[in-house]
């Protein structure tokens, strides 16, 4: 008898999803960077198409793996509005 486990999701496969989702039209910044406690931690930005060239991004919160930043911040995009 055969069962069909879902396979988990590793770092790899859940990036892939994540930036597949965002639109080509968007701007993807991923840094690591210290954290205000010193500690290198991942953080992201997306912006849109229309974002100047000197424009500051909105950075989401420092997270341990850089697919926790996409998704905070593809969150973050998405709760802006279209």
């Amino acid at each position: 008898m055969s069962h069909n486990y879902a396979t988990p999701m590793t770092p790899e496969r859940r990036l892939a999803r994540l930036l597949s989702r965002i639109p080509d039209d968007r701007i993807v910044r991923i840094e690591k960077t210290a954290d205000p406690h010193g500690a290198l931690r991942w953080r992201a930005a997306i912006g849109g198409a229309d974002a100047a060239p000197g424009d500051a991004p909105d950075w989401s919160a420092f997270c341990d793996t850089m697919p926790d930043a996409l998704e905070a911040a593809w969150r973050a995009v998405r709760g802006a509005g279209p």
